[in-house]
């Protein structure tokens, strides 16, 4: 992309990842890894909903979202809505995407990327956000993931939400053996954390609110629609 293609209103929501959606993925993770995943891989993951969550973020070049469907009741600040049911039709290009595995009580990240043209706006927590969300929604107790110890953009936005290192995973990225600090976080059963992390979730739709990136409104909150991420 280039500045001509960015320029005007930057509104961005997200969508649970299709199949359709893949080539376009790859894409975009080309852009911004080194060590991108098989187009396979991505397929493959998509046939289990049941232990997988695979989202995109998309961008949309209007002032309105149309024929948004309503939002899931997450009772809290929502996207245009926060995730947007799958449509039969989508023009509007992808410009990151996210990802995990869960199992039992526990919810693994395999992978958040946001298009370098795209980045400094507050889309990658806007992602991890999003995951959060779905790993409350689940019912799991710790998020967990795996980073590049040269990554300190990344490992900063970790620490902001409560992840510690926890390990390390030498030689464990294959594009050049470089190696991956293993992060946990908080409980998010724990009451002190999920009051921190809801904290943290306001304060970044608030700031997107106000760039006009996206807009939400607030509403209940995770007691009553959590009891089941």
């Amino acid at each position: 992309m280039n500045n001509e293609t960015t320029a005007g209103p930057r509104r961005y929501y997200v969508q649970p990842m299709r199949v359709e959606d893949v080539p376009e993925v790859s894409r975009v993770e080309r852009r911004c890894f080194t060590n991108p995943w098989p187009e396979s891989a991505y397929r493959r993951e998509l046939r289990n909903p049941a232990n997988n969550y695979y989202i995109v973020l998309r961008w949309h070049r209007g002032e309105r979202v149309e024929g948004a469907g309503a939002p899931e009741p997450r009772g809290r600040l929502a996207l245009l809505p926060l995730i947007r049911r799958s449509e039969p039709q989508v023009t509007d290009p992808i410009v990151g995407f996210a990802g995990m595995w869960v199992l039992y009580d526990e919810a693994h990240i395999t992978t958040i990327g946001v298009d370098p043209d795209h980045r400094g706006r507050g889309l990658g927590e806007l992602l991890l956000v999003s995951l959060f969300d779905e790993a409350i929604r689940r019912s799991a107790e710790w998020v967990t993931l795996e980073v590049r110890v040269s990554n300190q953009t990344a490992q900063a936005l970790y620490e902001k939400y409560g992840f510690t290192r926890q390990g390390l995973r030498r030689r464990y990225y294959s594009d050049n053996g470089e190696d991956a600090y293993i992060m946990w976080s908080p409980s998010l059963r724990d009451k002190a954390s999920r009051q921190r992390y809801d904290e943290l979730r306001e304060q970044l739709f608030a700031r997107l609110a106000a760039e006009g990136i996206v807009t939400g409104q607030h509403g209940d909150e995770h007691g009553q629609n959590h009891s089941g991420h």
